[in-house]
């Protein structure tokens, strides 16, 4: 939990606060961009809430911090509405898990709610709270990893729901060396009607990305939004494969039809499908201009 005498000094006077155990990982300044902000490569408060809708969704960026590193003066009575708003709907069935792990640096996770059976993608915090929701939800049949650096509490989440894991073949570790489903090669899997699993390699070798419905795509760390550039991007510094291979990947699949870009690191992005293309074509260039 957050500690009030290691409030950061940048943050308002007021009840919500950061304190300096911020990892600068975003999660907080795109879940409630009316209260947080960054200062000094980290997050604080500069607008404490002013509705009820401002108040959740700093609640709601508090229970997803990945290091406790929010906190408020006077504990909340309300918490508890929050803890009850996680999985956060984004659109149709597909909802943002919250809860983020530290073991991933922040990153976002999701979960697709299927007749079918439920895909979790990627790995949040394996907390009460949310596992309950999940449990509620209908549980977990697939979960569903991007890549080896987000899988986090993918284990726990294993053996409590009995689903079976997916990671691409390239991207095993010693961590993940029991994941079920261990897709190989570089051609898009079907995973079920309208869900595709599309290799891209580059920021790891093994590194995929799940297509759902020609509508949503689950990004992890190969494609996001940057408020900075104003446009999608990815990530040159933190492409530990090959941004060669990176850019190849992002030409492929700027072939796709899709609205929304759901990443783990970064921000989401959600468009026209006309639009999205431009912006895909418009990613590749600047790539391969860095």
């Amino acid at each position: 939990m957050a500690h009030l005498n290691l409030r950061r000094p940048e943050n308002v006077s007021g009840d919500f606060y950061v304190d300096t155990s911020c990892i600068d990982c975003d999660t907080c300044r795109w879940m409630a961009p009316e209260v947080f902000i960054e200062a000094g490569e980290q997050s604080v408060v500069h607008h404490q809430p002013a509705n009820e809708a401002q108040r959740l969704a700093a609640l709601q960026a508090l229970l997803a911090c990945p290091t406790s590193s929010i906190g408020t003066v006077e504990k909340p009575q309300d918490v508890k509405a929050a803890q009850l708003s996680f999985p956060i709907p984004v659109e149709d069935n597909v909802y943002h898990c919250g809860y983020h792990s530290e073991n991933s640096y922040g990153a976002a996770s999701y979960f697709i709610e299927l007749p079918e059976g439920n895909i979790l993608v990627d790995s949040p915090r394996f907390t009460p709270p949310l596992i309950k929701r999940l449990e509620k939800m209908g549980g977990i049949r697939y979960m569903y990893l991007t890549h080896r650096d987000d899988v986090a509490d993918h284990q726990k989440f294993a053996e409590h729901f009995q689903c079976q894991r997916i990671l691409h073949k390239d991207d095993i570790t010693a961590d993940t060396r029991n994941v079920e489903i261990q897709p190989t090669g570089t051609e898009p899997i079907e995973l079920a009607p309208d869900i595709l699993i599309i290799p891209v390699p580059g920021h790891s070798k093994g590194h995929t990305v799940l297509l759902y419905k020609n509508k949503f795509l689950f990004t992890g760390d190969h494609l996001a939004w940057s408020n900075e550039l104003h446009q999608l991007y990815a990530f040159p510094d933190y492409s530990w494969y090959s941004w060669s291979e990176q850019i190849k990947s992002m030409r492929e699949l700027a072939n796709y039809t899709f609205e929304w870009v759901l990443p783990g690191h970064g921000r989401r992005y959600h468009t026209d499908t006309e639009t999205m293309r431009d912006q895909m074509h418009k990613c590749v260039a600047w790539m391969e201009g860095v």
